[in-house]
């Protein structure tokens, strides 16, 4: 029997081979779902977006969240119909040749593993204020040591370690919405009735007009990065096509909720022009409603936060790079699987930019983290757009080949496809028109650029050959 998308030989149920784990459970998928986009993006992050937009940072993140939720739903679609440790990257393949496959690929991989060190660094400020005797850099190392560790063991220490990560972060925005409902209707102790008065007065709902709901949107639609990786992890769980469904579809709902809920709540409690730069949002409200040492808190959160999506991405971005080799794109050295169906080799080149953030940390700890983001500042998008495109050209081949398997269609496909498309065009070009966001779009072209001519170098090799 042959993979009836790829031609190739394939087992009995059409899949193509996986010599990974299997050992993540549909619980394991459920909270890496939820948890990979809960982060410092949006813990810390949200303010800088506030202070952009004002009350209408809810529209900002509306919009935001809806497109990342299509963009999940198209991913959702396929992995389920055939689920793979490249996820979207060997559909890209699939959909548009191996050149597509590769970019996907490697970008996405790039995007992890310098995210991975914006967020060791990240964690160590945090833990550098704890303890200041101990320098920032020596924090990174300390983190990317304990953290490659955790990924060489087995795939379920990984799916174990990121479950209770993550429902630390869930379990902390559960609360914090709840205690921020009970003060806006005013029951809590030393709390009156919040009223609509925030998000009237201070300039309107709109103070700085339809301009600063897309300004807003630029500043928070990459925090929605990430959920892509419960599509990779799901090739490794004990039921790969059940298990991404069900992730994806409680996952993208109830981060929508989680995000525009909490925007919500801030701008409904607080004036949008009290918040210091820098500041917690989420600070400001516990603070307001009066709960104890709230800045130690939160920061405890994003802390545990920043670890979770580094645990997360080194997990993503070994996967991926382990399925780059297996299709010849990468060496393959990498597709070498420890007794435990994990890929060391991969983990630690994945790993290896990490460690060199440890000397960028030591040479400019306090630029580092700036320019790191600059460089991968609009990959997510570039990657999402492959996703979207693939998805299109997909869809009408498992429906004509393998209807059983469409399990999570995408919906008003194929217009929502389109949809999705258009509104990621859209942000680039505001990115371009926005002097903020210009030098990220700038940045992250250029790395696209150079890996589709490596790209397109390799296609014309391999058609001469």
């Amino acid at each position: 029997m042959r993979d009836r998308l790829t031609d190739k030989p394939a087992p009995a149920d059409g899949l193509p081979p996986e010599p990974l784990s299997h050992s993540l459970k549909q619980r394991h998928l459920t909270m890496l779902g939820l948890g990979g986009v809960i982060g410092a993006g949006l813990f810390v992050g949200s303010g800088a977006g506030i202070s952009i937009a004002g009350p209408a940072i809810i529209c900002s993140y509306l919009l935001a969240g809806v497109l990342a939720m299509l963009v999940m739903r198209m991913l959702g679609e396929m992995s389920a119909a055939m689920p793979a440790s490249g996820s979207f990257s060997v559909y890209a393949e699939k959909a548009l040749g191996r050149w597509a496959g590769f970019s996907a690929g490697w970008l996405y991989w790039f995007l992890l593993v310098v995210v991975l060190a914006v967020e060791a660094t990240g964690a160590a400020k945090i833990a550098n204020g704890w303890v200041p005797s101990v320098d920032q850099w020596v924090w990174v190392l300390v983190f990317m040591v304990v953290f490659t560790v955790t990924n060489l063991t087995a795939v379920k220490n990984f799916g174990e370690f990121e479950f209770w990560f993550a429902a630390l972060k869930v379990g902390a925005i559960v609360l914090f919405l709840v205690l921020a409902t009970l003060a806006i209707f005013g029951l809590l102790p030393d709390t009156d009735p919040a009223g609509v008065r925030n998000l009237s007065g201070h300039g309107g709902f709109f103070p700085k007009g339809f301009d600063g709901v897309v300004a807003g949107m630029l500043a928070v639609v990459f925090a929605f990065g990430g959920l892509e990786v419960v599509t990779i992890a799901a090739a490794e769980s004990d039921d790969p096509a059940r298990s991404v469904a069900r992730a994806v579809r409680s996952a993208v709902w109830r981060i929508l909720f989680f995000y525009v809920g909490s925007m919500l709540v801030i701008v409904t409690l607080l004036p949008w022009d009290s918040l210091e730069s820098g500041q917690s949002p989420y600070v400001a409200v516990l603070d307001s409603i009066g709960i104890p040492s709230a800045g130690q808190i939160m920061q405890i959160v994003v802390f545990v936060a920043l670890l979770s999506a580094l645990n997360a991405n080194l997990y993503g971005s070994s996967r991926m790079v382990f399925s780059l080799a297996e299709r010849g794109d990468a060496p393959k050295g990498l597709l070498k699987v420890s007794g435990g169906g994990v890929p060391r080799r991969a983990v630690f080149a994945s790993v290896a930019f990490g460690f060199v953030s440890v000397v960028l940390n030591l040479l400019w700890p306090d630029t580092v983290f700036l320019y790191m983001l600059n460089a991968v500042g609009a990959v997510l998008l570039f990657v999402w757009a492959l996703i979207a495109v693939s998805q299109l050209r997909l869809r009408r081949r498992i429906e004509r080949e393998m209807p059983e398997r469409l399990t999570l269609p995408m919906w008003c496909f194929p217009y929502l496809t389109w949809v999705a498309l258009l509104g990621m065009g859209a942000v680039l070009v505001l990115m371009l028109f926005d002097d903020s966001a210009r030098p990220q779009l700038l940045w992250s072209s250029g790395a696209a650029a150079v890996v589709l001519v490596i790209a397109g170098v390799r296609e014309l090799r391999a058609r001469r050959a």
